[in-house]
């Protein structure tokens, strides 16, 4: 075991649908790294960022204030975490000065991982430039070898694509849909592939191609049963049935 938290396990130890059962998860794991600093304190900027996520700011702030930055990933971590306090106490400037800064260091250190986590905050708090920091953050994936960096093509082309749709820039949009669902099937999980392939048929929705949309969503209707999500849009597109195409 090393003194740097591989992002896969950090992964493992996370549930963002719970951040409260997370916290615990992951105190519970920094407290059996007592002798490694390193992994200890890149764990405990995930439990700050677990503070943070259920609103405990002041809290999380302190336990990055507390923190050595004893590895590169440790202080690129503490960054990654305050920035993305600062984005949700609404101060985006600072926000993004820190996820910038953030991205500097961790290209410098070779941690390409935590360098798209950083463009990718990037794109989301700096609207202006959004697909700037898309682009920058694709371009470290597309050149990578690692497996958990190439991870990062599922999100970040889902994202950009809907920025765009929410613009009107619908055919565009598609083609990023498209690219993430192809990345899903590629590097990421069976949900996120049901869940990119959703996103391309809601896009074919707004596109007016009807009957495309919901072939895809029938489909997932059979793989998703349970999902409103999917039902919602099924009874959209048949509500435009003879409507368009």
């Amino acid at each position: 075991m090393t003194d740097v938290l591989p992002p896969a396990e950090l992964r493992a130890l996370w549930d963002f649908a719970d951040p409260e059962g997370s916290e615990a998860v992951l105190r519970a794991a920094a407290d059996g790294a007592s002798t490694m600093p390193g992994r200890q304190a890149e764990l405990l900027t995930q439990v700050a960022r677990a503070m943070g996520l259920q609103g405990h700011l002041e809290d999380a702030h302190r336990v990055l204030d507390a923190l050595e930055p004893v590895t590169h990933s440790v202080a690129v971590r503490v960054l990654l975490e305050r920035g993305r306090l600062y984005r949700t106490e609404g101060r985006l400037a600072e926000a993004a000065s820190t996820f910038e800064a953030a991205a500097v260091a961790a290209a410098r250190a070779g941690l390409e991982v935590l360098q798209v986590d950083a463009l990718h905050m990037l794109a989301v708090v700096d609207g202006d430039r959004g697909e700037l920091w898309t682009r920058r953050a694709l371009d470290v994936v597309a050149a990578s070898a690692d497996p958990e960096t190439r991870r990062w093509a599922v999100a970040l082309q889902n994202n950009r694509a809907w920025d765009l749709m929410s613009v009107g820039r619908t055919t565009q949009a598609l083609a990023h849909f498209t690219a993430a669902h192809n990345a899903a099937v590629e590097v990421g999980t069976a949900e996120q592939e049901r869940l990119t392939r959703w996103a391309v048929a809601r896009c074919l929705r707004e596109l007016g191609r009807v009957t495309e949309a919901l072939e895809i969503q029938r489909v997932l209707a059979g793989e998703m049963p349970d999902s409103p999500y999917v039902a919602e849009e099924i009874a959209a597109l048949e509500g435009l049935i003879g409507r368009t195409d």
